[in-house]
């Protein structure tokens, strides 16, 4: 039987009831299952739920994916009077769960949901300050435990049944070097993947358990009983449970509700998803809400108003297109930098103007304060649920690879230097700093970010440094380095802010350049096509193949043309970067799925692969090439927006 409510489609309908209607549906796009194995894997979802298990030694767990086989293995298991099981299966009515691990003893049974979210025990409250309401971060995990228990009481009504999370403890550290590597990802013969526990796994490997068992019964009683687990409309969480389950079942599309929540609506098709003959759930609830035709869905809406915390009451208000917002819906109350960015951005839809928007003057006057030559950093990090060191603490940052361009006074451009370590079970960050003191500290030239990232983790690998037991000869220097480069932290209790204190250039795009084809958006992702598109200078420029010559040098690639166009348009650059494995006849074993990298997301999920996955010499090498490749263009990215500002300017 397929039309179970699970806990995951629970948690859909949670998001949007409509949802369900187009959930397992193929004609329906469906951007969450392009890859939910790298989004398991980026999150240490999978190792940490298989470590959970250590903490509960002695169960029995449950690995058929037959519902029926599972409720049946369950029901024997827990003819026992002291059992734990992992994954078991409990049914009610038609509602379906597989509980991570549940604990019996005689009548009473614990439930732990087990996620790869983090907690600091010291200071964490899941309620807002009214007391009567979860926060919203926290509410996902505890409606998804609340309807755990309830579907278990349901089942079981003779028994005592309370609930746990089962998270990651922020406070511990790791025990050993290499636990992580321990939690292997294999795939079976059905080319599944999942977690293979190194045999060599120790006692002294769990002597610490990093995992923290929290009791939720109080807050699972108040989203049960309370107004708390209702729904906008005041449904009740129970009456919600039984709608969901029986609309699904059935088959029946819940009413939409338009809001916010659309905009991030995996059931949106893409162009391509459209050419390929999918459907668009999204699509179909703004139609069926709105009577709107293709043509309404041409230009921007509300949910594409950046930064705009007012969408739900602009759609509840009928203010959905730009055409149907003024200025002073926008401008309201005090005025601000943000409200005169996002009615800029509106304007220019509303007037067909599609005219890039420059405060040369101001814009001018901050490149007249940089000191050649300048410098373009960009950062690739990771933070592993499960430390890949010793003494390290859960979730804590590993900074393993940065590029560096150069921009010289005469014009010259050069990829001057980067750093990249994919060495399993080595700590990078000392070695990071020491290799960016290198390529920074020989002038006094002005130093770029884009984002607030990398002066994030300096600041991180400072606190690092400076709690550090181990001796580190050149410690005092590198802390001094990273203070003279960087700003502290609002919180942090000494303060500074360096002399080359980094110029973030997302702020200089906020503050002095606008160019609608970027869609509101100013990710480096949009800013580099929109910027180039508009730029006669770039598109002369680099649609020869000068980069990666002696004209500008360059450590990954050679005689690269960066302008391509696709229907008139250029195309995205981070979408010409070379595919990896091309060569895949040379691998029988490959794991990864995917043979491109074009996000700091893909990049971070690569790093962790190659720390704790078995692969071949070829896989290893195809992904670090991708890697060095992708950050240089981070960094060429930055030189080509402030070359196209530059030609604005002067």
């Amino acid at each position: 039987m397929d039309n179970y409510l699970t806990k995951s489609k629970f948690k859909l309908a949670t998001e949007c009831p409509t949802k369900l209607f187009y959930t397992g549906k193929k004609k329906y796009a469906n951007a969450s299952l392009d890859n939910p194995f790298l989004e398991a894997l980026a999150g240490g979802g999978f190792q940490v739920g298989e470590l959970a298990k250590h903490y509960f030694p002695g169960g029995h767990n449950i690995h058929t994916l037959d519902y029926d086989e599972a409720l049946k293995q369950t029901n024997k298991l827990l003819e026992q009077d002291e059992v734990v099981i992992y994954e078991a299966a409990v049914k009610y009515n038609n509602l379906f769960i597989r509980v991570d691990v549940l604990v019996k003893r005689n009548n009473y049974i614990k439930l732990y949901e087990v996620k790869a979210k983090s907690i600091d025990l010291t200071n964490n409250s899941f309620l807002k300050k009214d007391d009567k309401n979860v926060l919203a971060n926290w509410k996902p995990y505890l409606f998804d435990i609340a309807f755990q228990r309830y579907v278990v009481r349901s089942a079981f009504p003779n028994s005592v049944v309370t609930a746990y999370l089962y998270l990651v403890d922020k406070n511990k550290v790791a025990p050993t070097d290499g636990l992580n590597q321990k939690f292997q990802i294999v795939e079976d013969k059905n080319r599944r993947k999942h977690i293979k526990v190194s045999t060599s796994l120790t006692k002294e490997d769990l002597s610490i358990e990093m995992l923290c068992k929290v009791p939720v019964d109080e807050y699972c009683d108040l989203i049960c009983d309370t107004e708390a687990g209702a729904d906008e409309r005041g449904v009740s969480f129970k009456d919600r449970i039984n709608e969901y389950a029986e609309s699904y079942a059935n088959d029946i599309k819940i009413k939409p509700r338009l809001g916010k929540v659309c905009g991030d609506c995996e059931f949106k098709a893409s162009k391509e998803d459209l050419d390929n003959g999918l459907e668009s759930g999204y699509h179909e609830c703004w139609k069926q809400q709105l009577n709107w035709s293709d043509k309404d869905f041409e230009k921007p809406n509300v949910l594409d108003i950046w930064n705009f915390r007012g969408k739900d009451k602009f759609i509840q208000e009928g203010k959905i297109k730009f055409s149907d917002i003024y200025e002073e819906d926008i401008i309201q109350g005090k005025e601000s930098h943000t409200k005169k960015r996002q009615w800029l951005q509106i304007e220019k839809v509303k007037n067909n103007d599609d005219s890039i928007w420059l405060d040369a003057d101001g814009l001018k006057a901050e490149m007249d304060s940089w000191v050649f030559p300048l410098h373009m950093i960009d950062f690739e990090s990771a933070a592993p649920a499960i430390p890949f060191n010793k003494n390290r603490h859960c979730y804590e940052g590993v900074a393993f690879q940065f590029s560096h361009h150069i921009v010289y006074e005469d014009g010259r451009i050069e990829h001057k230097g980067e750093y990249i370590n994919t060495e399993r079970g080595i700590f990078p960050n000392y070695e990071f700093v020491r290799q960016l003191k290198k390529e920074l500290d020989k002038d006094q030239g002005t130093i770029f970010k884009y984002s607030n990232h990398e002066n994030t983790y300096l600041n991180m690998i400072h606190v690092q440094l400076q709690s550090e037991t181990a001796n580190i000869e050149d410690k005092d220097e590198l802390c001094d380095f990273i203070k003279s480069i960087t700003k502290s932290k609002k919180d942090s209790v000494e303060k500074w802010c360096g002399e080359r204190n980094m110029v973030d250039m997302l702020e200089m795009v906020k503050d002095y350049y606008y160019n609608p084809m970027m869609g509101g958006s100013n990710s480096i992702k949009q800013v580099l096509p929109a910027t180039l598109n508009s730029s006669d200078y770039l598109k002369e420029k680099y649609s020869r193949p000068i980069y990666g010559t002696g004209a500008i040098p360059s450590k990954n690639f050679s005689d690269w043309t960066w302008i391509e166009y696709e229907d008139g348009v250029v195309k995205d650059p981070y979408k010409l970067l070379p595919l990896m494995f091309q060569d895949a006849d040379k691998c029988d074993d490959l794991l990864s799925d995917n043979d491109e990298l074009k996000d700091g997301g893909a990049a971070m999920t690569a790093y962790a692969r190659m720390q704790f996955v078995e692969m071949s010499d070829y896989e290893r090498d195809e992904l670090t090439n991708s890697l060095l490749k992708y950050c240089e263009l981070d960094t060429f990215a930055m030189v080509m927006i402030y070359e196209a500002w530059r030609e604005m300017c002067y």
